[in-house]
C-alpha cells in the first residue's frame, strides 16, 4: 500500500525500518534474518537504501521486490540522482514500477565517494526537487524526501535548507523522513519552523540505536549529527565494551522514540544497519504501552487512591 494512504488513513503512528543492500554473501544471511525475524513486529513498511553513487541500483530494486514477494510487507525504494542521467533514472523507476514498488524516497544523493562537493551528472539533476516533479508528473507512486533536522551538512543555512525543502513539498513530496538526530529538541524545533513557511506534509523522525562507540562516530562524522552531553559522557564510560554501548543504545533510542510519540510524531522510522534485535527490543516496548496513547499519570484510574 502507498505510505501517503497509510499515513492519511490511520491516527496511529507508523513504524517502518531501513535496510541498505548487503555487499556479501554474510551481510545477505544477516539482512534475511533480520527481515524474517521483524517481520513479526508488522511494520507499516521498510525502506532500502541506495549505495553510494547508485552502485546498488539493481540490487535495491531486487531486494524491495523480495521483501514485498516474500516476506508480505511494503516496502519503499530509495533513489539518487548521482551518476545517472534524466533517462538513466527513468529507467530505474521504470524497473522499480515493474517490481511492484509504490512508493519511492527522492533524493539528491551524497558526492561521489572522492569528491566533497556535489556536481550534477552531465545530463542529470542537479536537485531532488527536480526527481520529485518527475515521479510526480510521470508515475504513480507515493513520493517521500529527506528531511534535516541539524541542516544538510551542504547548506549555506538553516533557512535556505527549509526553502529547499519547501520546494521538494512544493514539487509534489507527500511525507518527509528525517536524517538522524540524537536531541529531540532538533526534531521538535524544526517541525515547527517547517510548519511556520507552510510545510504541511507528515514528517517523520529517523532513529538509529547505538550499537558500537565506532559505529557511531563514522556516523555522526559523515552526517553531523550531534551527541548530548550526557549521551557523549555514558558513551565514553562504556569505551571499548560495543555490549555496554549497545544497551545504552536500546534504553537511549527507546526513550527517544516514546518522547516523539508522545509529542506528536506521526511514527519512527528506525535505521536498523540490517540488525534486529536492537529495533525488535525498542518497538516492543514502545508497542507495550503505546506513549502516544498514554494518559498523564494523575488522570489514570486509581491515581489517586495511589497519591492517598
Amino acid at each position: 500500500m502507498r505510505i501517503d494512504r497509510l499515513l492519511s488513513e490511520t491516527d496511529e503512528p507508523l513504524f517502518s525500518f531501513e535496510f541498505f543492500p548487503p555487499k556479501t554473501d554474510a551481510g545477505e544471511a544477516n539482512l534475511q534474518r533480520a527481515l524474517g525475524e521483524l517481520r513479526a513486529l508488522e511494520p507499516d513498511y521498510v525502506s532500502v537504501t541506495y549505495g553510494a553513487g547508485g552502485s546498488t541500483r539493481e540490487k535495491t530494486i531486487d531486494i524491495v521486490s523480495q521483501i514485498h514477494a516474500q516476506h508480505g510487507m511494503e516496502a519503499m525504494a530509495h533513489l539518487t540522482c548521482v551518476n545517472a542521467t534524466v533517462d538513466e533514472l527513468r529507467r530505474t523507476v521504470d524497473q522499480m514500477c515493474a517490481a511492484g514498488v509504490q512508493n519511492v524516497l527522492a533524493l539528491r544523493g551524497d558526492p561521489p565517494q572522492g569528491q566533497d562537493r556535489w556536481t550534477k551528472t552531465d545530463g542529470g539533476l542537479e536537485y531532488s526537487h527536480e526527481l520529485v516533479t518527475i515521479l510526480r508528473e510521470e508515475y504513480d507512486v507515493a513520493i517521500g524526501a529527506a528531511a534535516f533536522p541539524e541542516t544538510h551538512i551542504h547548506a549555506t543555512s538553516p533557512e535556505d535548507d527549509l526553502r529547499y525543502l519547501k520546494a521538494k513539498v512544493d514539487a509534489g513530496a507527500q511525507f518527509l523522513i528525517t536524517q538522524m538526530f540524537f536531541d529531540n529538541a532538533y526534531y521538535f524545533d524544526f517541525v515547527a519552523r517547517a510548519q511556520a513557511i507552510g510545510i504541511d506534509v507528515p514528517i517523520i523522525p529517523g532513529v538509529m540505536p547505538i550499537l558500537s562507540s565506532d559505529g557511531i562516530k563514522r556516523m555522526t562524522e559523515l552526517s553531523a549529527a550531534k551527541l548530548p552531553e550526557g549521551l557523549v559522557r555514558e558513551l565514553d564510560a562504556r569505551r571499548g565494551d560495543d555490549e555496554a554501548v549497545a544497551e545504552l543504545g536500546v534504553a537511549y533510542a527507546t526513550l527517544q522514540s516514546a518522547e516523539l510519540l508522545a509529542g506528536g510524531a506521526p511514527g519512527i522510522h528506525f535505521i536498523t544497519l540490517n540488525r534486529s534485535p536492537a529495533t525488535r527490543a525498542i518497538l516492543s516496548a514502545l508497542k507495550l504501552q503505546p506513549p502516544w496513547e498514554a494518559p498523564r499519570y494523575e488522570d489514570r484510574p486509581g491515581s489517586a487512591q495511589i497519591r492517598a
